[in-house]
C-alpha cells in the first residue's frame, strides 16, 4: 500500500471562494481548539482543472492550472483558518481501477473518462505542494480518500478530537458525528450531526444503506431498480437498516407506501445488488494507514523549497506572498 505519511509572474486569480467564518464561528484565522480538518484533496483539484485557464504552463510548457487553484485553495484555507491539525487525502487511482472496490464489482466508476495525462501529474505536484508547506498528504493505490479520512477520523474521534471534512461528497457525510462537521466550503455551507438528514436523505449512520437502494450514478453503482431516494428515505423511516430492513421485508407490503407491494417484491428480487451496493458505499474505517494523531500537526513550511516549487512552476507574487504570510505565522506559533 502506498500512502505513508507524507511531508516532506502574476496569474490569473482562483474563482472566488466564500469569506467564511470557520464552522465553529470564529474569525478567520481563529482555529476551532481540538479539531482535525479533513480536506478531500480531489474535489478541489478536480474544481481548479475544470476553472482555471488551461493555458498555464510552466517554463517547459506543462499545464499548471489544476496545481496552481489547489495551492490557491489551499493557501486561502489556512490563512483563513489557521488549523493546528490537517489532512490532505488524494485518491491515488482517478478511475479506481486500483480501488479494492473494483475486485469487488468491476464496473465501479466504470462510467467515469480516463484522466488526461496533464491532470495526473498535476495530482503529483499538488501532493508536493503539501509536503513542502508542511501538511500530512495520504493517498493510496488500494483505498480511496474516502476511506483515508474515515480511518483518520475514527482515530481522532478516539483521541478526543473532533473533525471537520472539508468536502463536496455526499458519501462523507456517513463519518459525521456529534461534534463534527460536514462542510461545503465553495458552497459556504456547513452541516452539523442532527442536519445531515434533512440535507442527504437519512442520517450519517444510514447513508451508505440508503445508497445501497438508490444507487450511487456518479460512482457507477445501480443499487435497487425503481427505489428512489423518496422512497428509500420512507423505508429506513420505519427500519433501522438494510439488515433491519431485509430482516422484516414481509412488512413493507403493509406499510402505507404507495405501491408497497412492489417496493417489497423489488428488494427481494435485488436483495444481492443491494448488498453488493452496501460493500461499495460504505466508507472504510480501519484501513491500514502508519499514522498516529500526532502526525497531523501542521509542521513549519520548508520556504526554500517552496520558493524553488514556484520558481519552477512559473508561479507569481500572489502565491509567494501567501506563503511567506503562512511562514510567518507558522514561525509566530512556535
Amino acid at each position: 500500500m502506498t500512502g505513508a505519511l507524507s511531508y516532506a509572474g502574476g496569474a490569473p486569480a482562483m474563482p472566488a471562494a466564500p469569506a467564511v467564518t470557520d464552522p465553529g464561528g470564529n474569525p478567520p484565522g481563529a482555529a476551532m481548539p481540538g479539531v482535525v480538518y479533513h480536506i478531500d484533496a480531489s474535489f478541489f483539484v478536480f474544481r481548479a482543472y475544470h476553472s482555471m485557464p488551461p493555458d498555464m504552463v510552466d517554463r517547459d510548457g506543462n499545464a499548471t492550472h489544476a496545481l496552481y487553484g489547489f495551492a490557491r485553495f489551499l493557501c486561502d484555507f489556512i490563512e483563513r483558518v489557521n488549523p493546528s491539525r490537517i489532512v490532505v487525502a488524494f485518491d491515488e487511482s482517478l478511475r479506481g481501477e486500483t480501488s479494492f472496490r473494483c475486485a469487488i464489482y468491476p464496473a465501479y466508476k466504470a462510467n467515469r473518462e480516463q484522466p488526461p495525462a496533464d491532470l495526473k501529474r498535476q495530482f503529483a505536484l499538488c501532493r508536493e505542494f503539501c509536503r513542502h508547506l508542511g501538511l500530512a498528504e495520504f493517498a493510496s493505490t488500494q483505498y480511496e480518500a474516502d476511506d483515508i479520512i474515515g480511518t483518520l477520523a475514527v482515530r481522532t474521534r478516539a483521541a478526543g478530537l473532533n473533525n471537520v471534512l472539508v468536502t463536496r461528497d455526499k458519501d462523507l457525510s456517513q463519518l459525521i458525528r456529534a461534534g463534527d462537521v460536514y462542510w461545503d466550503y465553495t458552497g459556504n455551507a456547513r452541516y452539523q450531526y442532527h442536519e445531515i438528514g434533512a440535507r442527504f436523505g437519512a442520517a450519517p449512520e444510514l447513508i451508505a444503506d440508503f445508497l445501497a437502494l438508490t444507487g450511487d450514478a456518479v460512482d457507477n453503482i445501480p443499487g435497487v431498480p425503481g427505489i428512489g431516494k423518496k422512497t428509500a428515505a420512507e423505508l429506513f423511516a420505519v427500519f433501522g437498516s438494510l439488515d433491519e430492513l431485509y430482516a422484516n421485508l414481509e412488512q413493507v407490503a403493509a406499510l402505507k407506501l404507495r405501491g408497497a407491494g412492489a417496493i417489497a417484491a423489488k428488494l427481494l428480487a435485488h436483495k444481492d445488488a443491494a448488498y453488493l451496493a452496501r460493500r461499495l458505499t460504505g466508507i472504510m474505517c480501519d484501513i491500514p494507514l502508519q499514522a498516529h494523531v500526532d502526525d497531523l500537526r501542521r509542521r513549519p513550511p520548508d520556504g526554500a523549497r517552496l520558493q524553488c516549487f514556484f520558481d519552477d512552476h512559473g508561479f507569481g507574487s500572489i502565491l509567494r506572498q501567501q506563503a511567506r504570510r503562512i511562514i510567518a505565522a507558522a514561525a509566530e506559533r512556535r
